[in-house]
């Protein structure tokens, strides 16, 4: 929420959008301090998720998944914290880079001229980038964003019903719910922020969002993993980090000399 009583090393905001967040509340450096460090969880399921997947030698696209997580969420904190225009595209278009990378794991399995869909994919997201720095439109990216996300749906569905292995299916659950509890913390910050404003805590409704995605992207990412090694016959594992965090464990076959 803008405040211009207060002084920003960042100067004045330039972004198209505000959250439900009172700006510079606790340091000068950063404009939305909750909205800001909501993105450390995020990083950190990443890197886990990337660990992982580099010390099982999984297919490199689940570590390019990962680190386009981390970069989703370092864009997030840099804008968060800005409140800059210029900024504010590190944070959405890493979104839409990012849904296009899980259309790519998704569906190239099945996908016969494999050259074709990453072609398509880097094209439309590059000129995504351009389109988006040189126009500001709100709507139409959210728009344009949910639009992205309904074409992931009917494969992770397929992928669940295929799938016989009960705490994978747990997974999935675990991802839709994630996704409807974040949706609806989102919502909430949006529509009555004139009304949390006043309350004597603020419920922060968008880190909410940003904690609840982070734990959703860990959990799309493990789910995948978990239905792209049962396709590679690699025996996989739903097994937990720390007793509570679930990530696959694989045991591929040894290659005959």
């Amino acid at each position: 929420m803008a405040d211009s009583m207060v002084s920003s090393f960042w100067g004045p905001v330039t972004s198209t959008i505000e959250l439900c967040e009172e700006n510079y509340a606790h340091s000068s450096y950063i404009a939305e301090f909750y909205n800001t460090i909501s993105n450390v969880p995020c990083i950190l399921l990443a890197l886990i998720g990337l660990v992982n997947a580099l010390r099982q030698r999984f297919e490199k696209r689940f570590s390019v998944l990962h680190i386009s997580n981390m970069i989703l969420a370092i864009g997030s904190m840099i804008f968060h914290a800005t409140l800059q225009h210029v900024l504010q595209q590190s944070d959405e278009t890493p979104m839409v880079w990012e849904i296009l990378l899980y259309l790519y794991v998704l569906y190239s399995p099945d996908w016969h001229y494999r050259s074709t869909m990453p072609t398509f994919l880097f094209l439309y997201g590059a000129a995504f980038a351009v389109v988006h720095f040189l126009v500001r439109f709100q709507v139409v990216f959210k728009l344009h964003y949910i639009g992205l996300c309904l074409l992931c749906i009917p494969r992770m569905y397929k992928y669940y019903i295929q799938t016989k292995d009960m705490a994978a299916k747990r997974l999935a659950k675990l991802w839709v719910l994630t996704l409807c509890l974040a949706t609806l913390c989102w919502l909430c910050d949006r529509m009555f922020c004139k009304k949390l404003s006043h309350w004597y805590v603020n419920p922060q409704g968008h880190a909410w969002w940003h904690i609840l995605m982070g734990f959703n992207s860990y959990f799309a990412n493990t789910f995948l993993m978990f239905c792209r090694a049962q396709q590679r016959g690699w025996e996989p594992q739903i097994t937990h980090l720390f007793g509570f965090l679930p990530y696959v464990k694989i045991q591929k076959p040894q290659k005959r000399e």
